[in-house]
């Protein structure tokens, strides 16, 4: 197990690589609201032979918890943005690739447009732009506060407890370990941290901010969505790739709010053709 302290936080992070004395490039994993570098595991070592993979899991989430005197960074975006900036330069990595996901993909926009010298090309999963709802985005985060605040280990031995938890995300079946991953995690994310990221990256100023966002990025960019996703419809990562040029965009068929899992094969086919390495399936 790896620690770094990234400004004030113990931040737990992996390297997945086939060699110790490798020299590939290196591409940096984000992973989204509520999880842990863990899910993108599989996606790593099936590119391990192009790239030296770094995974690393979020101030408040996964195996980096906040301390009790934790230090006050604030939970928007850009905050997390500069995490992952320090948390390169720590490790003394100048320039990388990013694959981020949901609301991490947020956070790797945000960290795109600050240091856009840092970044090859970057691969941003199920992210795009809200419309604002008042009322709508004040029943989420209400209810949110709830799913935060109540839970309970014995949630884990709960049967199908994985299941219920995750068929709101998913439109094909994935592995039980993954799904029992995720709410470990789920389980694992410190409570501020958690409620903390709701309301910064579902709010009214997210939506304001995104779109000029998307706008600025200088970075080539590939956007995947997944056909059936119901927690960030595909329709709103079409609209973020329509505001620019630099952006790809590809929709996964069949797939929800985990394509990296639910069809490994077409998404490490649509990644690799983007980047333009290894051999893609025909």
């Amino acid at each position: 197990m790896a620690i770094v302290d990234v400004r004030g936080v113990d931040h737990y992070y992996e390297w997945i690589r086939h060699s110790e004395n490798s020299h590939k490039p290196v591409m940096v994993f984000i992973h989204g609201w509520g999880g842990s570098g863990r899910y993108w595991r599989s996606t790593a070592e099936a590119i391990a032979d192009d790239f030296d993979c770094l995974l690393y899991d979020m101030r408040g989430f996964g195996r980096s918890p906040l301390p009790q005197n934790a230090p006050e960074l604030g939970y928007a975006m850009e905050d997390y943005a500069e995490d992952l900036a320090t948390l390169l330069d720590t490790l003394k990595l100048n320039q990388v690739y990013l694959n981020a996901h949901s609301m991490g993909a947020s956070i790797a926009t945000f960290f795109l447009n600050r240091y856009p010298e840092k970044v090859h090309q970057a691969i941003l999963t199920c992210n795009g732009i809200f419309e604002y709802d008042a009322k709508a985005f004040a029943a989420f985060h209400k209810f949110g506060g709830y799913v935060v605040k109540f839970r309970y280990n014995w949630f884990l031995k709960f049967p199908f407890a994985d299941r219920m938890f995750m068929a709101r995300f998913l439109h094909r079946p994935i592995a039980k370990s993954d799904r029992l991953e995720f709410l470990e995690d789920f389980l694992l994310a410190d409570y501020e941290a958690a409620v903390g990221t709701i309301y910064t990256s579902v709010s009214k100023q997210a939506v304001e901010i995104m779109p000029q966002e998307f706008t600025n990025l200088t970075v080539p960019t590939l956007m995947v969505s997944g056909e059936k996703d119901i927690i960030i419809p595909a329709k709103m990562g079409r609209q973020a790739a329509a505001l620019n040029d630099k952006i790809k965009y590809i929709e996964l068929p069949n797939t929800s709010h985990f394509p990296m899992l639910e069809d490994q094969t077409a998404y490490l086919n649509t990644i690799r053709e983007f980047l333009q390495v290894g051999s893609v399936a025909v």
